[in-house]
């Protein structure tokens, strides 16, 4: 065979593999791009999955600290029914078939519906996460702080709309800057929901670690993908977990506030008609039933006290752990809350 043609069939071989390694290197790196993309969407699938669940949890702990000021806020028609009544007994420990309610005072009950209404006063547009900021430290703590003076000596409960909002905040972050302490910007951080997580229901635990853009290098991506989907599948158990807890004390609390509700409207009643008949109210012209409604209005603001006192988080040790979710007391105070009502029902 002549030279020149066998020349010409090895590089016509040659250039037959170089297209071939070419095409192989083009699958190959459209291969890679295609993991990549993957992973990236996958990525942002997992972190969309864990905005929702905590927007859920936002909102079910939301509910549930709104609805804790408003029950202590409610508080004042007792207090304000109660001082009308002249010798009355004082509201000592109350022991009911085997139910202890711990001791509080006409006072205590007066101040954290006080407290309690000027912080639901703030919470008109405040970011998601706040009142459940409220619920995670337990409502009637924040309510009696909220009865705290304001940086320029004023008492925050005589004052009203956004001063009171504003020296609410300052007081929850420690005080006026100028006095040392963190100011309204430290209270709002310390309530305020963030974009991804409320500091103190959830705890120092930075969620945007799982989020943003992964690598463009196909292994590096995937395996970023794959550990951001454990930390987010394990965050979502816990987002979840922390909406149960809230929604079921919810409803006790619900359940509870609606007996608050039937029995302290017939001690209004009552008080009304004795003032309205003999232009006082004593206490030693109470009927049975009158006096025993009277019991049980006691009892239930007693219990209601200290439901809104449990902390529905217990704070983490260390900065990037998540907080403890106190799911123990919260059960134990509902499980009384339900013992309570069936005594009261019997």
């Amino acid at each position: 065979m002549p030279l020149p043609l066998i020349i010409g069939g090895i590089a016509a071989a040659a250039a037959a593999a170089g297209v071939g390694s070419g095409v192989h290197g083009a699958v190959k790196m459209k291969e890679a791009s295609n993991i990549s993309k993957d992973a990236q969407k996958r990525n942002e699938e997992n972190v969309a999955k864990l905005e929702g669940a905590n927007k859920k949890m936002l909102e079910a702990t939301d509910a549930l600290g709104k609805h804790e000021l408003e029950i202590l806020a409610s508080f004042s028609r007792f207090s304000e029914t109660v001082e009308k009544i002249q010798n009355k007994p004082e509201f000592k420990e109350i022991k009911k078939d085997g139910v202890t309610i711990s001791t509080y005072t006409p006072q205590e009950v007066k101040d954290a519906s006080v407290g309690a209404g000027v912080l639901l006063g703030g919470l008109g547009g405040a970011a998601l996460g706040t009142a459940g900021g409220f619920a995670a430290a337990g409502a009637t703590t924040a309510a009696v702080m909220a009865l705290g003076t304001a940086s320029t000596g004023t008492a925050i409960a005589s004052l009203s709309g956004i001063a009171a909002t504003n020296a609410t905040l300052a007081a929850l972050g420690g005080g006026a800057i100028a006095a040392g302490g963190g100011g309204m910007a430290l209270g709002s951080a310390v309530l305020g929901g963030a974009t991804l997580g409320a500091g103190l229901l959830i705890g120092g635990l930075i969620f945007n670690a799982v989020g943003g853009k992964i690598s463009e290098k196909a292994e590096e991506a995937w395996q970023q993908m794959k550990e951001n989907e454990k930390k987010i599948n394990s965050l979502c158990v816990y987002l979840a977990k922390l909406q149960e807890i809230a929604e079921h004390f919810d409803k006790a609390l619900s359940k509870v506030g609606a007996f608050y509700e039937v029995n302290v409207s017939k001690l209004e009643t009552t008080v009304s008609n004795k003032i309205f008949q003999d232009g006082v109210c004593d206490y030693n012209k109470f009927s049975d039933e009158q006096k025993l409604t009277l019991e049980n209005t006691a009892l239930l603001v007693g219990l209601l006290y200290e439901m809104c006192k449990v902390e529905l988080v217990k704070k983490a040790e260390k900065k990037d752990e998540l907080n403890e979710i106190n799911e123990s007391g919260v059960n134990v105070a509902i499980e009384k809350s339900e013992t309570v009502l069936a005594k009261l029902s019997a």
